[in-house]
């Protein structure tokens, strides 16, 4: 399914910003993809706190986008697919540069293996390029015909709905959501179906790295790991997604003590490995919430570190 997708082109240099700096103005644009029940500005706060305005200020011109917040990874791709053609269309780019947080590399993998022509690079940040365990113990502990599945699935719709009703930094265009297709992308076997439909950029060995470049198209990833006296410290210590996130750790079986909390180490693996021990939870690699995160913590840097990456390999 396609959905029809409008962007806002915000970022467009106004006059006089020719003095701004060029430092991270890549030759494509940068799009960053949303994971599981993501969003682009909830009332007035955004998913990639403080990072687009840290981009653009280096001069890249950034465009956050949505996708179905509760959906399979192919349909997230294919509404993705639709948003980079009007991207290309509208600013007369011919390649975008993909940065997808969690599920949102899944759907950049899929829009870059469908379509490579209009992708200059994908960067995986934290995604479950190998599954989540999370997701494999929620299939064992509350499947979807059980009392304890239909409870989670109807809140998790219902989020979904609140989400997609408070966006305001996207155009309302109607967005399916399905709690069943999304979980189900997201469980080890699950992404073991789609990774044999998409392999670009995975790893030969576990732990290992893949290819850096397939038809054209350069990966990427980074990814981060809970850490005691780093992860549980400063803002960290008051930020309730940071607890849930050592919660959800404990599901852990295979990459125990090696998670973020919702995806695994190795796990997120993908082309070119840029890092995967960075003090981070799952929510804080994108400086979630309020900028609140662990000792040592510099979210924001790494996509700047990367903007100027890609504008060094000529992407």
């Amino acid at each position: 399914m396609v959905i029809k997708a409008a962007v806002v082109l915000a970022d467009r240099p106004r006059k006089g910003a020719g003095a701004m700096q060029q430092e991270l103005a890549t030759r494509y644009p940068l799009v960053l993809v949303p994971g599981m029940l993501g969003f682009v500005r909830v009332v007035l706060y955004p998913y990639w706190f403080g990072i687009v305005p840290a981009l653009r200020k280096g001069g890249a011109q950034v465009f956050p986008v949505q996708v179905s917040p509760l959906h399979s990874s192919e349909v997230r791709g294919e509404q993705l697919l639709a948003i980079i053609e009007d991207i290309c269309q509208r600013t007369g780019a011919q390649r975008v540069n993909l940065i997808g947080h969690s599920q949102g590399a899944l759907s950049a993998r899929y829009a870059a293996a469908r379509r490579p022509g209009r992708v200059a690079s994908v960067t995986s940040v934290a995604g479950p390029n190998h599954g989540s365990e999370l997701a494999d113990y929620l299939e064992r502990t509350a499947p979807g015909d059980s009392p304890q599945g239909r409870i989670l699935k109807a809140v998790l719709h219902g989020l979904a709905v609140l989400l997609v009703w408070l966006e305001t930094g996207w155009r309302r265009y109607p967005l399916p959501v399905d709690v069943h297709a999304s979980h189900q992308s997201l469980t080890s076997a699950g992404v073991a179906l789609f990774n044999q439909a998409y392999p670009q950029g995975l790893p030969n060995s576990w732990g290992g790295e893949g290819a850096y470049e397939v038809d054209g198209v350069r990966y990427y990833s980074w990814s981060g790991t809970l850490q005691p006296g780093l992860t549980d410290q400063r803002r960290n210590r008051f930020d309730g997604s940071s607890h849930f996130c050592r919660l959800f750790a404990r599901s852990f079986v295979k990459e125990k003590g090696h998670c973020d909390g919702m995806v695994g180490r190795f796990s997120s693996h993908l082309g070119q490995v840029i890092g995967d021990d960075y003090p981070l939870d799952h929510l804080d690699i994108v400086n979630q919430s309020l900028g609140a995160v662990g000792k040592g913590a510099e979210p924001v840097r790494l996509f700047t570190e990367h903007a100027a990456r890609l504008k060094a390999a000529g992407l």
